[in-house]
């Protein structure tokens, strides 16, 4: 990770092969500031790292259903956005506290091959435990429960702050 912290020119993103970012999220009707940050921050990426948000519509709480039976039927969606390559990270509250410079050494890392990366937001009950075991990570934003909007909307934002200091840009500053 020492990397990163290079002069501006040594931390510049390589001209190799472009990555696709993809966030696969459940819940599909989003309040208007979500849908603007997440529009902005997206639009704001690197041309190299482009972001496309697939999101899906959870399952209805309602009908008798138990919780893992509503986690199995998203689960079947999700698993139909995933890429058919890449890396895929879970967002889970229990995983692993990443910071912004993780996220970056993982973009950075990704970039000499091309590698499409894929980041899932579960809907208000998680994620089934295959998304999870399909995943490359689990990864949290935080120890506190945040609503999946706000998620949404931090990532999109940690992204592209994680891309601009792959570029040398100061956007972000420690």
């Amino acid at each position: 990770m020492g990397g990163l912290l290079a002069p501006a020119a040594a931390r510049r993103i390589p001209r190799l092969n472009p990555l696709k970012i993809r966030i696969v999220a459940l819940g599909h009707r989003m309040p208007h500031w979500v849908r603007e940050v997440t529009q902005e921050y997206a639009r704001r990426m690197p041309h190299e790292m482009p972001i496309e948000l697939i999101a899906l519509k959870p399952d209805a709480r309602s009908g008798g259903r138990t919780t893992e039976q509503i986690l199995e039927a998203e689960s079947q969606r999700i698993l139909s956005a995933l890429p058919t390559h890449g890396a895929v990270y879970a967002l889970d509250e229990q995983g692993t506290l990443w910071n912004t410079l993780d996220l970056a050494t993982t973009l950075r890392n990704a970039l000499p091959q091309g590698t499409d990366l894929c980041f899932v937001i579960g809907s208000a009950d998680g994620l089934h435990p295959r998304i999870k075991q399909r995943a490359e990570a689990l990864v949290s934003l935080s120890r506190m429960t945040l609503p999946h909007g706000m998620v949404r909307a931090i990532l999109v934002e940690q992204l592209y702050r994680a891309a601009m200091m792959l570029k040398g840009h100061p956007y972000h500053r420690e």
